[in-house]
């Protein structure tokens, strides 16, 4: 049976090698969403099997966006929450729209997918979060990230609260923490840093991840970092 995969955050980094990664098997159908539309159906034009959506996590109207693009998708099997928002300044120089944008795109904005999404998740899905090491308790934190790390330690406790809630049905949620990997959004938090992972190398390391772990864990928060940051 045909597997259905969907990949929020597809445009560019990680997000646009996970899609690279997964198309590889003809077995899936994939759904790249992303506020990019027209850059990933450049990038993916060559598989058959992706299907390439606009999805603004900070639109009023994300129920309707969600309900308009899988109004003919029975089931999902595996959901990727991979985008993310990322504001550097200093504390005192950070403003409440900074503070919303962060939260709506690395929180609420992901809650929500899955409020919307949970009748075609019933069936057994996994859903994978994707934070940061800069939101893992006890790890080195940065100045400047106070928006962004904040908003990835939420979703790291909105999974474990979610697989609490859910362990009774068939669906599972689990988190990574990813360290630094060579993306633009390293780039714009780090100038200038030389990352030891590259974003295929990560890409496949998610995938595999979103495919088989649901079978051995829910509602665990793996780090998945070779350095600091």
């Amino acid at each position: 049976m045909t597997k259905t995969i969907v990949n929020i955050g597809s445009s560019r980094g990680i997000g646009k090698s996970i899609i690279d990664f997964l198309a590889k098997d003809d077995s899936v159908k994939i759904y790249a969403l992303s506020r990019n539309e027209e850059k990933m159906r450049k990038q993916f034009a060559k598989y058959k099997n992706v299907e390439c959506k606009f999805f603004d996590l900070n639109a009023k109207d994300l129920r309707g966006q969600l309900e308009y693009i899988f109004s003919k998708v029975d089931k999902i099997d595996v959901l990727i929450n991979n985008a993310g928002y990322l504001v550097n300044k200093p504390f005192e120089s950070l403003t409440r729209r900074d503070f919303e944008l962060s939260y709506q795109v690395n929180v609420i904005g992901i809650m929500e997918t899955v409020q919307c999404l949970l009748p075609k998740l019933e069936h057994g899905a996994h859903i994978v979060n994707i934070s940061s090491m800069g939101g893992f308790q006890g790890t080195v934190k940065f100045p400047g990230l106070v928006a962004y790390s904040t908003a990835k330690a939420a979703i790291v406790c909105f999974t474990e609260l979610f697989a609490e809630e859910f362990k009774g049905s068939t669906i599972k949620m689990n988190c990574l923490c990813l360290g630094a990997v060579q993306t633009e959004m390293l780039q714009e938090a780090f100038p200038g840093y030389e990352a030891l992972v590259s974003p295929e190398q990560m890409a496949e390391y998610i995938g595999n991840f979103a495919l088989t772990a649901h079978q051995w864990m829910n509602g665990r928060i793996v780090p998945v970092s070779l350095s600091t940051p």
